[in-house]
């Protein structure tokens, strides 16, 4: 019982937390698109808005989806992709430490997505 209780607070920490900080990179990125400054990164050739649409929304959108654990597992998955994103193509020529953000974003979101939201979440209601 104990155990059980310790995992789901766990899981639960592993979704906020990163979620939040996450929060605030997405926040400026939802600013730029409100008013109306487009420019960003093209990384994977599909035009400067629609990647910064698709970075806000996992960086806006899925955070707020796993912080009160709804669909966790498939908020996750776009933020997982965007950190790869970042930290294998974005940041490739990087060294180590300006990659480090993206990766452990990318592993927490992949663990989320591995072990789900736990008890404490929208998810388990």
């Amino acid at each position: 019982m104990k155990n059980s209780l310790q995992n789901d607070l766990g899981k639960m920490l592993l979704r906020i937390l990163p979620s939040m900080f996450l929060l605030t990179h997405g926040i400026p990125k939802l600013q730029r698109l409100l008013n109306g400054d487009f420019g960003f990164a093209d990384p994977i050739g599909i035009g400067e808005l629609p990647s910064l649409f698709l970075a806000m929304i996992a960086e806006v959108v899925c955070p707020i989806l796993i912080i009160v654990g709804y669909k966790t597992r498939w908020a996750s998955i776009p933020v997982v992709i965007v950190m790869a994103v970042a930290g294998f193509i974005v940041h490739h020529s990087d060294p180590f430490k300006g990659k480090e953000m993206a990766f452990l974003y990318l592993v927490c979101f992949l663990v989320v997505a591995l072990i789900g939201p736990g008890k404490f979440s929208l998810d388990r209601k």
